[in-house]
């Protein structure tokens, strides 16, 4: 990739990310509570989906920020199903999130760029099952974050190493015909809205 067509993806991508925001926070606030109740409906109504929540593995989940979709309904039905729960928490740029266990009604510190993390005394665990926040997403299961490129190299490291379902949470709203990728970004195997659950390359997708 040369430099002009790299300049040319980031200005894509940030003139997209400025939109999607901006939708994002329409859908949350037109939607509200509705939507998480409805992703949980579609997450275990799916049966590829439901089957993951074996008892023992571990799910990372994410303390929604803004607007981002809350999984937290999801995340309190993990635990009742036996699933050990993680959440990320961002260390410096260029490096790969960690995870720390973490359980409903924890405690929660406040991390290096400002976000809910559990304490530095929770052990660190490698997750199975991730959720994952986005901006926007597309058919192919392409994501938009916000340009730090976290969850890429998270992503790439943990496929490195072993198997792992990589499920995009969102607004069916939240979709996009196309969305702008460079060679480091990676994809999501599965993507669940309140609309649907479908995995990435299947006929079963908006």
């Amino acid at each position: 990739m040369t430099e002009q067509t790299e300049a040319d993806l980031a200005a894509q991508k940030a003139a997209l990310r400025e939109a999607a925001k901006r939708d994002r926070a329409a859908l949350s606030s037109g939607l509200g509570m509705a939507a998480p109740t409805g992703v949980l409906a579609r997450f275990l109504s799916c049966e590829a989906l439901a089957g993951e929540l074996v008892p023992g593995r571990v799910a990372s989940g994410y303390a929604a920020m803004d607007s981002e979709l809350d999984p937290a309904t999801l995340l309190r039905h993990f635990a009742v199903a036996g699933l050990r729960l993680c959440l990320p928490v961002t260390g410096k740029r260029g490096m790969p999130l960690t995870f720390r266990a973490w359980r409903p009604g924890n405690r929660m510190s406040t991390g290096v760029w400002g976000f809910p993390v559990p304490g530095e005394d929770a052990p660190l665990l490698e997750p199975d099952l991730l959720l994952v926040p986005l901006l926007a997403f597309d058919r192919d299961g392409n994501r938009l974050g916000y340009g730090a490129g976290f969850y890429d190299m998270t992503l790439r490291a943990l496929r490195a190493r072993k198997h792992i379902v990589a499920v995009g949470i969102g607004f069916a709203g939240q979709f996009r015909p196309r969305v702008p990728v460079g060679p480091r970004d990676e994809r999501l195997d599965w993507i669940v809205t309140e609309a649907g659950a479908w995995p990435v390359g299947s006929e079963d997708r908006p």
